[in-house]
C-alpha cells in the first residue's frame, strides 16, 4: 500500500510546492496565499485560469528575493464537498512527485477535509510487484495551520479512511496466485487482531461439517479450499447491530461453465465485496463508531477440475434450503446464500451484502454506479443517501415479484439461475439472495436487508478520474462508514 502521507507545520517548507486554493466568487478569483505575496489574480487570469473546481495551474511566485513554485487549485465557489474531493484528486495528479504544502486555515473545514481526502485517495499506487517504481505519485502533503490539534484530528480521520480504502485496493489488486482463500482470511484475522475485535475462521472441513453447502460446492473444484470468516466489532454502548456479508471469490474461472478467455481476465476482482468488509471493520474500529458490526466473508476459488461442482448438481445451503446448480458461473450467489443465512441467525437490525455479483449490473448502470436493492425502502434510502454524501454514485433498483419465477426448479427449492434467460439478470440474482434472508427474532417478518452489486464500480479499467485511480477502487467503503456514523 502506498499513498501520500499528511504532515503538520506552522509554515510551508521552502522545498515544497505551495498550493494556492482559489475560489471563484462573484465572477472574480479569491486566492488564499501566504502573507507577503502580491495579488496573483491578474497573472492567473492571463493564463486562462478561471478557478473551476479541479482546475490546476503551476505558476512561479516571488519568494525571498527569488521565485518559488506554486500550484493554483480551483475550488469553484467552495461549497461542494464532492467537487472538493475531486479537486484534491486533480491536485495529486498535477503535483506529480512533488511534496506539497497547503494552508489549511484558508478553507472551510468540510472543504479542507474533502480536498485532503481526495488527494490521499488519488495518490494511491499498488507497487508490490513493480521492479521499477513509477515516479508520478504525490508523496507528502504538509498541512500548514495555526491550530495543530484540530488539524491533527482531521488528518487522522482522512488517513484512516484512505488507509482502509487502500487495504481493500491492495487485496483486490493482488494477483490470485498470491491470494488464495486462506490468504484473504489471514488478512481479515490480522486486521481483527490489530484492532481488537473478535474473529473466527471455518476451513474446508469445518464448512462441510457445519452444513455450509454453498461455499463447499463452489470451492471444491480448487486445490485451495474455501473459507468462511466472521468478524465482530462490538463497541461498548452500541445499540444498533448491522451485519455485513461479502462475496470473496478470489478467482472466478466460471467453474465447469467456463468463462471465455477474455472474460476471465480481471476475475481477481471478484473478492472485492469481502475485502470491503475488512476495510469497513478496520475504519469503524479506528474511528470508534458506536455501532456493532458483524462481518461475514464468504471466500472460495471457483475452478474447473474433476472435483468441481457440475451443472445439475443439487447443493444444500446453510439452514437447509436446496439449490439446483444450472450454471457454475453463477457462483457468487451460492456462497453469499451461506453467509446471509448464517448472519440471519444472529437477528441483526440490518443485513447488508456487498458483491461483484452480476455482469448485468454493468449493463444496467455502467462502471461507476452501484446497484442498491433490498426488502426495506427506508434502509435502501439511507444507503443511497450515504453514498451520495460521500460521492459514490448508487441507484435503487426493484426486485419485481415476477423475476423469482425464473428461479423455479423441478428438483430443488430453487435454481441458482435459469440458463439462457438474460432478462433482468441483476434483479434475478437479488431475488435469489432474498430467499435466504431470515426472520426477525420476534417473528414479525423478514429481517431488513440491502443488497449492493458493485460488479462495475469495484474496478476502474479506464484512466484515473476524480480521486479514483486505475484498478481497484474500494467503492462503497466510505458509503458504509457514512451509514454507520449516521446511525451511531
Amino acid at each position: 500500500m502506498t499513498h501520500a502521507i499528511l504532515e503538520l507545520a506552522e509554515s510551508a517548507p521552502d522545498a515544497q510546492l505551495l498550493v494556492l486554493p482559489v475560489l471563484r466568487l462573484d465572477d472574480a478569483l479569491t486566492i488564499s496565499a501566504p502573507p507577503g505575496l502580491p495579488d496573483l489574480g491578474p497573472s492567473l487570469e492571463a493564463t486562462g485560469f478561471r478557478g473551476k473546481s479541479g482546475e490546476t495551474q503551476k505558476i512561479a511566485v516571488p519568494h525571498e528575493g527569488g521565485v518559488r513554485a506554486a500550484i493554483a487549485l480551483g475550488l469553484g465557489d467552495g461549497s461542494d464537498e464532492e467537487q472538493a474531493r475531486r479537486a484534491g484528486g486533480a491536485l495529486a495528479r498535477a503535483a506529480g512527485t512533488s511534496a506539497v504544502a497547503i494552508d489549511a486555515d484558508a478553507l472551510e473545514p468540510a472543504i479542507r477535509q474533502a480536498v485532503l481526502l481526495g488527494a490521499l485517495l488519488a495518490s494511491y499506487r499498488f507497487t508490490a510487484y513493480k521492479s521499477e517504481l513509477d515516479d508520478d505519485a504525490l508523496t507528502t502533503i504538509t498541512v500548514v495551520t495555526g491550530d495543530r490539534d484540530r488539524a491533527a484530528a482531521e488528518n487522522a480521520r482522512a488517513t484512516t479512511l484512505a488507509n482502509a480504502v487502500a487495504l481493500v485496493q491492495d487485496a483486490v489488486n493482488t494477483p490470485p496466485n498470491d491470494l488464495p482463500p486462506a490468504a484473504l482470511a489471514d488478512i481479515a484475522l490480522r486486521v481483527a487482531h490489530e484492532n481488537g475485535f473478535e474473529s473466527r475462521v471455518w476451513d474446508e472441513q469445518q464448512l462441510r461439517d457445519g452444513g455450509y453447502g454453498g461455499l463447499t460446492a463452489v470451492g471444491q473444484g480448487s486445490s485451495r479450499g474455501p473459507r468462511l470468516v466472521r468478524l465482530a466489532y462490538r463497541p461498548e454502548g452500541a445499540e444498533l447491530h448491522i451485519a455485513l456479508v461479502g462475496k470473496g471469490i478470489t478467482f472466478d474461472t466460471g467453474g465447469l461453465s467456463l468463462k471465455p478467455a477474455a472474460s476471465m481476465v480481471g476475475m481477481k476482482f471478484d473478492m472485492a465485496g469481502a475485502a470491503t468488509i475488512i476495510g469497513v471493520l478496520q475504519a469503524a474500529a479506528e474511528l470508534g463508531i458506536q455501532v456493532a458490526v458483524t462481518g461475514w466473508l464468504c471466500i472460495a476459488e471457483n475452478m474447473p477440475s474433476s472435483t468441481a461442482t457440475r451443472p445439475d448438481d443439487v447443493v444444500t445451503i446453510y439452514g437447509g434450503k436446496t439449490v439446483e446448480i444450472t450454471n457454475t458461473d453463477a457462483e457468487g450467489r451460492i456462497v453469499m446464500a451461506d453467509g446471509i443465512a448464517a448472519a440471519s441467525e444472529e437477528h441483526p437490525d440490518l443485513i447488508i451484502d456487498i458483491a461483484t455479483l452480476t455482469g448485468a449490473q454493468v449493463v444496467a448502470l455502467g462502471d461507476r454506479t452501484t446497484a442498491v436493492m433490498g426488502n426495506d425502502d427506508a434502509w435502501i434510502r439511507s444507503v443511497v443517501d450515504a453514498s451520495r454524501s460521500v460521492g459514490e454514485p448508487s441507484w435503487a433498483m426493484p426486485i419485481p415479484e415476477e423475476v423469482g419465477d425464473t428461479l423455479k426448479s423441478p428438483v430443488a427449492d430453487l435454481a441458482n439461475m435459469r440458463s439462457g434467460n438474460r432478462s433482468a439478470g441483476m434483479l434475478v440474482a437479488a431475488a435469489f439472495l432474498e430467499r435466504f434472508v431470515g426472520d426477525r427474532a420476534d417473528g414479525s417478518g423478514a429481517l431488513p436487508w440491502v443488497h449492493l452489486d458493485i460488479a462495475g464500480p469495484s474496478n476502474n479499467e479506464s484512466a484515473a478520474y476524480g480521486y479514483v485511480p486505475k484498478g481497484a477502487t474500494g467503492v462503497m467503503l466510505r458509503t458504509l462508514i457514512a451509514l454507520l456514523e449516521a446511525r451511531a
